[in-house]
């Protein structure tokens, strides 16, 4: 017994001179240190924005707390915008980390900084994602744009669907965009953290490095060209830094055209694992307000989406992570007096996932739900954002108060720490 006590002694005195472990994979399964890492995390793209000021660094304080006291240890963030103004007929994120070709405004980099060194202090983990398929952080229609292939007048104006998947599956064959995005890819990885002196790359509060959020084909035609980014990108970031994980950011099948992309881009040794995001209101699996009536139906599609995205990550025995999922409120109001009935039962469905292991071989490894709001507040002055409104969840172009969850959503939260505390008791 004696012998026990002192080993143990030691190994906690050994891993305390180590520090913070980086999150591994192992046999299909997440690890830190020597435990199983899974987990409930949110999305919260904005946290590394919205420090750069003083009153944004009280509030980033304020609601990694108020994260950390729920249990939550995840999140999900956007390394930073690329270009300013109107984009696809609304406004953007702002400020631009990248506000020209090759010109940076580091010292926004700033914001992300202290935002990691508010997650290490509560042992907290960031997935950071480098740019953007869609256009509310200038993404890969910027580059387009500074490149020729999208002019000015179209990039401010509002896109139809073909449209915008015409133009989209052109930065793939864009050698001098692609050189662009690696570049601020660099200067991310590369970055050494001015409030901790750690360099990024030897950072334990960051989980993986996410190749984009949500990229896609966006056409057919582009398929070979999109899997060369996928595998060439992966690359890079391995070669610059080998201790944290790398992913894609993708939304499985129905983003990737067929499962057989979806599969041979997470096949690729430098991709740890898969992800997937499950929207049922923008792929119409319930119309208007009628979450209610559908919800049944919202349900189905959902399990459907998992469990044929399971099967492949159990094949390539990597684990899978939800990193994306919302709903809006009841009876699709933005009010915060609304009730969320519907939601709370949608996330206590995903989250299932992760609390019966044994329905999907233990591969299902994450869940991040869309989108943690905080102490934000809308405006409800407009539908989408305007400059000097509070930040929120959902992007500037979505409507505000659609998906985002707020520090006052107490039956939401309710389902939360409910599932954090059984999925804790599980390991």
């Amino acid at each position: 017994m004696r012998l026990l006590i002192v080993t143990v002694a030691l190994t906690a005195f050994f891993q305390a001179l180590a520090g913070e472990p980086f999150v591994t994979v192992k046999n299909g399964r997440f690890m830190l240190g020597q435990q199983t890492y899974r987990y409930i995390g949110v999305n919260y793209w904005y946290g590394g924005l919205e420090a750069r000021s003083t009153k944004g660094k009280q509030r980033i304080k304020e609601e990694v707390a108020f994260l950390a006291a729920r249990g939550v240890r995840n999140v999900r963030v956007l390394a930073g915008a690329e270009g300013a103004g109107p984009i696809n007929g609304v406004p953007r994120v702002e400020p631009a980390l990248q506000t020209a070709p090759g010109v940076f405004n580091v010292q926004l980099l700033e914001g992300l900084d202290f935002l990691l060194a508010e997650l290490a202090k509560k042992k907290m983990k960031a997935i950071i994602y480098f740019s953007n398929n869609w256009e509310w952080s200038g993404g890969f229609l910027q580059y387009l744009n500074w490149n020729g292939k999208i002019a000015d007048s179209v990039l401010k104006r509002k896109l139809s669907w073909d449209e915008m998947r015409d133009l989209a599956s052109g930065f793939y064959n864009c050698e001098e965009c692609i050189s662009q995005y690696n570049t601020q890819l660099k200067l991310i990885v590369e970055r050494t953290n001015s409030f901790t002196r750690k360099k990024y790359r030897d950072d334990p509060a960051i989980m993986a490095w996410e190749i984009a959020n949500e990229p896609r084909p966006m056409r057919p035609v582009a398929i070979e060209a999109y899997k060369k980014f996928i595998h060439e990108t992966a690359e890079l970031i391995r070669s610059l830094d080998p201790n944290h994980l790398v992913t894609t950011g993708a939304e499985g099948d129905i983003g990737t055209e067929s499962m057989d992309v979806f599969r041979s881009t997470h096949e690729d040794k430098n991709i740890d694992y898969l992800t997937i995001h499950i929207w049922p209101k923008n792929w119409g699996w319930f119309s208007d307000t009628a979450i209610g009536r559908s919800f049944d139906q919202v349900l189905e599609k959902t399990g459907a989406y998992i469990k044929r995205h399971t099967e492949v990550a159990v094949a390539l025995k990597k684990p899978l992570v939800i990193e994306e999922f919302g709903l809006p409120r009841d009876q699709h109001s933005f009010q915060l007096q609304s009730s969320t009935i519907y939601r709370d039962r949608y996330y206590a469905f995903v989250f299932d996932y992760l609390l019966k292991p044994e329905k999907n071989a233990g591969i299902i490894s994450g869940a991040n739900f869309w989108a943690f709001a905080g102490k934000g507040r809308p405006s409800h002055r407009q539908l989408l954002w305007v400059k000097g409104e509070d930040v929120l969840g959902d992007p500037p172009v979505e409507e505000q108060g659609l998906n985002s969850v707020f520090d006052a959503d107490k039956s939401t939260w309710n389902v939360i720490t409910s599932c954090i505390k059984q999925l804790n008791r599980l390991k």
